[in-house]
């Protein structure tokens, strides 16, 4: 598990909100606070997607929704002259990205037992924390899977030019 500090908020809202940075993730939750909390439940109804004809509005095969689905009303939701008392997000890595890291670090623990990486980014009125995580279908001895996803997200971040500091 790694905690990191967002240092330049006004950058990281914008990676966040308004481009493709996060596109990677499927948004299990969403919660924020503004003059009203909005809680978005980012699993998806598979029944709603049952009842449509097209072959243009299948349901993603995933359980969550894709993050760029849910972006735009996030936005909605944040944007102000006002900035949010709280927010967070909730995200998991894409089943078939999260599939590639693992066989691309030639990890010794297959990727059917790794269930999510996680990213939980949590603001508190004042600074945003980015915090990984690993959801397992087993119980593992080691813990390869946490650091390569902690290592890759450091990569992927500086990368996209978000500063952030070790907590």
């Amino acid at each position: 598990m790694l905690a990191l500090q967002i240092t330049s908020m006004k950058q990281f809202m914008s990676q966040l909100l308004a481009s493709e940075t996060f596109d990677p993730f499927l948004l299990e939750e969403a919660t924020i606070a503004t003059a009203t909390t909005m809680t978005i439940d980012g699993h998806l109804n598979k029944d709603f997607f049952a009842s449509l004809d097209s072959d243009e509005n299948q349901a993603p095969g995933y359980d969550f929704m894709p993050w760029s689905n849910l972006k735009g009303l996030c936005f909605q939701l944040i944007k102000g002259k006002r900035t949010p008392l709280f927010f967070k997000f909730v995200f998991h890595l894409k089943p078939e990205l999260t599939e590639k890291l693992l066989l691309r670090e030639k990890s010794s623990v297959e990727p059917d037992q790794i269930r999510a990486l996680l990213l939980m980014i949590k603001y508190d009125g004042s600074k945003a924390v980015l915090t990984t995580g690993t959801a397992t279908t087993t119980f593992l001895l080691t813990k390869e899977p946490d650091q390569i996803w902690d290592r890759t997200l450091m990569r992927y971040l500086a990368q996209k030019g978000i500063s952030t500091e070790v907590l």
